[in-house]
Formats: C-alpha cells, sequence, structure tokens
C-alpha cells in the first residue's frame, strides 16, 4: 500500500525557516489536490494550504504571509516553504494527496519552533 512519507521537520528558533517534503512510497495516478494540514498539542487539525494540479493555492489566513506550498507533479512530490516561524506554529504537519476517489495521508512530520 502506498504511503506518504514527510520529511523536514525539526526544531528551529522563532523567525526562521523550514521547508517540509512530501513524496509517495509508490505510485499514485489520477493526483489532484495536494496540501499541508497541521495539529497543535491539544486542538484540532487544521488546513494549512492546498495546491491544484494546476498550481492555484489557497492558504489559511494566518499562513499565507509566510507559508509557500508548491508541487513537482513529475515527482508526485508536495513541499512547504515556511518562513518568519513563530512558536504557535509548533504543531505536527501533515500532508495529503488526493485522487479522484483515494485521499492519502502522511503520518506527520513535527515542527517545533522555539521562543
Amino acid at each position: 500500500q502506498v504511503q506518504l512519507v514527510e520529511s523536514g521537520g525539526g526544531l528551529v528558533q522563532a523567525g526562521g525557516s523550514l521547508r517540509l517534503s512530501c513524496a509517495p512510497s509508490g505510485s499514485i495516478f489520477g493526483v489532484n489536490t495536494m496540501g499541508w494540514h497541521r495539529q497543535a498539542p491539544g486542538k484540532q487539525r487544521e488546513l494549512v494550504a492546498t495546491i491544484t494540479t494546476a498550481g492555484s493555492t489557497r492558504y489559511a489566513d494566518s499562513m499565507k504571509e509566510r507559508f509557500t506550498i508548491s508541487r513537482d507533479n513529475a515527482k508526485t512530490t508536495v513541499y512547504l516553504q515556511m518562513n518568519s516561524l513563530k512558536p504557535e506554529d509548533t504543531a505536527v504537519y501533515y500532508c495529503n494527496i488526493n485522487t479522484w476517489s483515494v485521499h492519502f495521508w502522511g503520518k506527520g512530520t513535527l515542527v517545533t519552533v522555539s521562543s
């Protein structure tokens, strides 16, 4: 079964940057939207950003000035560039890759922003 593998999380100081990547362990056919969500301790999972096959993007309001989502369709890979990180960005970040019939989710990568 195909799994999504996230990488790039870690510990960073406030104001720093991280770049997350997510790619499947095998082939996925019929990919359309890709995205990132996050879940902070004690909070519900929330949308970070999504990107369509054509490259149209959508962001949560609190992140759209600091985060950039991108994708490489040839590699079926989605990225999240995070700049000007704040302690409140501390969370587990999950990627997802969708086809018309299946939504794949990664297991998450932890991002910790120290003040």
